[in-house]
């Protein structure tokens, strides 16, 4: 089974503390070409990006605690971090 954790400032976690597994949803190599083969007969355009997100599914068993998203800011709360109350899906 694959899990995924809300995990904020990825430079500063500790492998066994802060998360345990590790996920990376890759296509495989033959999806990816039908898919170019297809684009390509159906003159459709192709983009690529990259995505950087968490994903919890679930009841939260810890306390998970994040920093306001830029932009997001509120007036004299800067310094206020937010606790989740419950699972988030693309974050």
């Amino acid at each position: 089974k694959n899990k995924a954790r809300l995990v904020a400032k990825g430079y500063s976690q500790k492998p066994g503390i802060d998360y345990n597994e590790t996920f990376a949803l890759v296509a495989r190599l033959d999806t990816i070409r039908t898919l170019i083969a297809l684009a390509a007969q159906k003159e459709w355009n192709l983009f690529q990006l990259d995505v950087k997100s968490a994903f919890l599914n679930g009841i939260l068993k810890e306390e998970v605690y994040v920093e306001q998203p830029q932009g997001y800011v509120q007036e004299s709360k800067e310094t206020k971090v937010f606790k989740l109350n419950k699972a988030l899906y693309g974050l």
